[in-house]
């Protein structure tokens, strides 16, 4: 599965696997996205645009919705990258956007 992913005027298209989210393949293609809550969707800090695609994720749940109520600029586009899953079977191509607010612009390093 492809997904390619803008984000501060930056472009990647990367690859993903059935039930991975979009969390997952940011942070394993070393594209930092936020997430407060540790990507339990608790919170709504990696939230991100999807501008086609949208089929080939998992559905919004109640929680996600809920999350998203106190998002910033939600849209009719807008998931949680935590919770937006590849479908099983999906093939095509996902386009995200990540708004230039929720990327980590401090990097964790190890100790």
């Amino acid at each position: 599965m492809t997904v390619e992913i803008h984000w501060q005027g930056e472009e990647k298209t990367v690859t993903g696997k059935p039930g991975q989210s979009l969390l997952e393949i940011a942070h394993q293609h070393g594209i930092d996205l936020d997430h407060a809550c540790g990507g339990v969707c608790a919170c709504s800090t990696c939230h991100v645009k999807v501008e086609a695609g949208s089929e080939l994720l998992s559905e919004q749940e109640e929680d996600e919705e809920d999350q998203l109520d106190d998002a910033r600029d939600v849209s009719l586009r807008s998931r949680l990258g935590c919770q937006a899953r590849i479908l099983d079977g999906a093939c095509g191509r996902i386009v995200v956007s990540i708004p230039s607010w929720n990327v980590n612009l401090a990097r964790e390093a190890p100790h």
